[in-house]
C-alpha cells in the first residue's frame, strides 16, 4: 500500500507581533515564526490550522501538496 502523500500548508508571518497578547506572541513561535516574512511548511492538523486561527491576522496560508 502506498503511503498517501500529506497535505501542507505553507504559512508566511505578514505581522508583527510588537504590542500584541502573550499569547499571539506564543502562537507564532509554535508555528516557528518568529520573524517578518519568514515562510513554514506545515503539515495540515486541526491543531495547526486552529492556531493560524488565532494569528489569522498575522499569517498569510495557503495550501500545497
Amino acid at each position: 500500500m502506498a503511503e498517501a502523500k500529506k497535505k501542507t500548508l505553507k504559512v508566511t508571518q505578514i505581522g508583527s507581533p510588537i504590542g500584541r497578547p502573550k499569547g499571539q506572541r506564543a502562537t507564532l513561535v509554535g508555528l516557528g515564526l518568529n520573524k517578518m516574512h519568514k515562510t513554514r511548511e506545515l503539515e495540515d492538523t486541526p491543531a495547526v490550522r486552529g492556531m493560524i486561527k488565532k494569528v489569522h491576522h498575522l499569517v498569510k496560508f495557503e495550501e500545497s501538496g
